[in-house]
């Protein structure tokens, strides 16, 4: 047998035993997170599939036999590439017996965690001591809108208890525990492990890009809160206040325009309309809150995309969500930006054209901030006017929102949007001193009080969203990752730079995505994401464009925008020539849990598009009643 034959072989049967074991773990993850009624999910399966995947990429044998064999290939390019995925994904998973142990261990503890935080009785109390359940994504909402100070102030005690609940079912013995897998293989920490895994450079060089943007944004933060203030008094900077105050009326003005019902046919006619294709994916939609589901938006895999050895094409099978509340006012615009973010996601890892699933997971050697890049970049569509004048109509009388309101959102939002900043840092930070405490020191006093620290230094005060609400932190899969957000949003800043400087407009751009595709997701994680952005952008990643639109005069702002928003306004929608399933090639699923709402295969994307609308109004009647 030639190295060529025996290498091929390797490599068609490790692709197979990945992506069997892959989708069998994706499928419990998702039958646990969504609350499936179906008795094949639990949190036993669900540790045990992905022991099982893992033990795959931690199999020392696999590992020889791919060095072995990347030594010896020199003329198949595409076997070469194979190899080194494989080689380079197997070596952030190699483990000695004890961290393999530890491994063990944690993810049992993890899944414990993940089912008793579905099931944690969340909500707030009433000045009655009335008990009023609600899901974090309530919670906040609620942080936004409420008109009664007792009651936000209740929603924000009501998301503070997540930290004790966490804390008392078995997170601080996930952290030790981490820590100790992670010194056992060499690294100083978790964090240092995870991120070297993920972007290919340790804590300590991530921590030099992120302080230079704390210290730069440093200034703008005091400036932002001392202006809060003088705006709307002392109490606004009072964290159950911020989101309200800065929101004030506007939201309620918004309201109808962002109908949740009329959600997913924008976003699919807007991407249509980017020229953004989903290469035959598959992809289910779980968008509305309900109890015991998960309190995080996401986007996940079980079907991987990647081009066989024969050159068949695998299309994608995607998993996503939102936890939308079309009844409160607020969701629908909260949960469209939700809906972008991980519809980007979705379209990013559809269009990974590369010889193995392992180019288009998730997971290390994935970059965190690779892959955040690309639905934030999307997502950011919803701020721009000209999206605005194009997308949003009133739910009933179907005119575009005027600009008068788009204008009294920049006024509100604009001298304050260094806080979203800062809470992306603010996590980051927290995470990275968790991680540095010692154990002695891993206690749920000394975490909460941590938490807290790092919430004034950071964002300067006490903030709406506690650290420790944040459902990253307990998750293995997203624990130290939220770095990958701020840099991700320094790429969406430096690339929207890019297609302004070359087209002038971004939205209802066809060369988008044909460009996203080339430049940015056929790759996968085949390149590096900073020299994906350097070649793409002309320059190395640097948090310059996002600091300087922070530094834009709010006068300058509104005069672009509203430039922009005329032109739109005179351009109208583009319109397709040709149906949504040809452009976007995908079929939509809509789901709610177990139930089936709706399927494009049978009715087309815009009649399943209907089918969820007419669901999501006869929900509201039945709960307005």
């Amino acid at each position: 047998m030639t190295v060529a034959v025996e290498a091929r072989e390797f490599v068609d049967q490790f692709n197979a035993d990945y992506e069997t074991r892959h989708r069998a773990f994706e499928e419990q993850f998702w039958g646990t997170k969504m609350n499936l009624q179906d008795a094949r999910y639990s949190a036993e399966e669900l540790t045990r599939t992905k022991t099982e995947m893992e033990s795959l990429l931690q199999d020392k044998a696999v590992l020889e036999k791919a060095q072995q064999l990347r030594s010896q290939c020199t003329d198949d390019d595409r076997l070469i590439k194979t190899l080194d995925i494989i080689i380079r994904t197997c070596q952030c998973y190699q483990m000695n017996d004890e961290a393999a142990a530890i491994r063990r261990e944690t993810s049992q503890l993890e899944s414990s965690l993940e089912m008793a935080r579905n099931a944690m009785k969340l909500g707030y109390s009433l000045d009655d001591e009335t008990f009023v359940e609600a899901s974090s994504v309530k919670l906040r909402n609620l942080l936004r809108t409420a008109d009664e100070e007792s009651v936000r102030r209740a929603a924000y005690e009501g998301l503070r208890s997540i930290g004790p609940y966490v804390l008392s079912h078995g997170f601080v013995e996930i952290i030790k525990l981490r820590n100790r897998l992670a010194k056992s293989l060499g690294f100083v920490d978790c964090y240092d492990y995870k991120v070297t895994n993920a972007e290919g450079f340790g804590k300590d060089r991530l921590f030099e890009i992120l302080d230079t943007l704390e210290q730069g944004t440093r200034s703008i933060l005091e400036k932002a809160r001392k202006y809060l203030v003088e705006k709307y008094g002392p109490d606004a900077a009072e964290p159950w206040n911020m989101s309200y105050k800065m929101a004030g009326s506007v939201v309620a003005k918004m309201d109808p325009y962002f109908p949740f019902a009329a959600s997913v046919e924008r976003y699919v006619k807007s991407y249509a309309a980017l020229g953004i294709s989903y290469k035959g994916a598959t992809i289910n939609l779980d968008l509305l809150d309900r109890p015991q589901k998960y309190s995080n938006g996401f986007c996940h895999w079980p079907q991987p995309a990647w081009e066989k050895s024969d050159g068949t094409w695998q299309p994608s099978v995607a998993n996503f969500t939102s936890l939308a509340d079309p009844t409160a006012v607020g969701s629908g615009h909260t949960a469209l930006k939700t809906l972008l973010h991980e519809a980007g996601h979705a379209a990013h890892f559809a269009n990974v054209v590369q010889p193995s699933p392992l180019f288009s997971q998730e997971r290390a050697p994935t970059s965190v901030a690779y892959a955040e890049t690309q639905s934030m970049f999307l997502d950011s569509l919803l701020e721009d006017a000209a999206w605005n004048a194009k997308y949003a109509k009133h739910s009933k009388t179907s005119e575009v929102i005027p600009f008068d309101i788009l204008k009294e959102n920049i006024e509100a939002t604009h001298p304050f949007a260094v806080f979203p900043l800062r809470a992306m840092l603010a996590v980051s930070y927290f995470e990275k001193a968790l991680y540095e405490l010692p154990e002695e020191a891993i206690t749920v006093e000394k975490i909460e009080k941590l938490a807290d620290q790092i919430e004034t230094t950071i964002q300067g005060g006490l903030s709406p969203r506690p650290l420790l609400s944040v459902p990253h932190l307990v998750s293995d899969e997203a624990s130290c990752y939220y770095h990958g957000y701020t840099m991700a949003e320094m790429a969406v800043y430096q690339t929207r730079d890019y297609f302004l400087g070359k087209y002038g407009y971004i939205v209802d751009n066809p060369e988008v995505g044909p460009t996203l595709t080339t430049a940015y997701w056929s790759a996968g994680n085949s390149k590096p994401f900073l020299d994906l952005v350097l070649e793409l952008t002309g320059k190395p990643l640097t948090g310059d464009a996002w600091i300087k639109k922070l530094n834009e005069p709010l006068e300058d702002k509104i005069v672009k925008e509203k430039a922009n928003y005329n032109r739109a306004i005179e351009e109208g929608s583009r319109r397709h020539e040709q149906p949504l399933e040809s452009l976007l090639d995908m079929t939509v699923r809509f789901v709610h849990g177990d139930e089936l709402i709706a399927d494009s295969s049978k009715s087309g994307i815009i009649g399943a598009c209907e089918e969820f609308e007419s669901y999501i109004y006869a929900r509201v009647a039945e709960a307005t009643s």
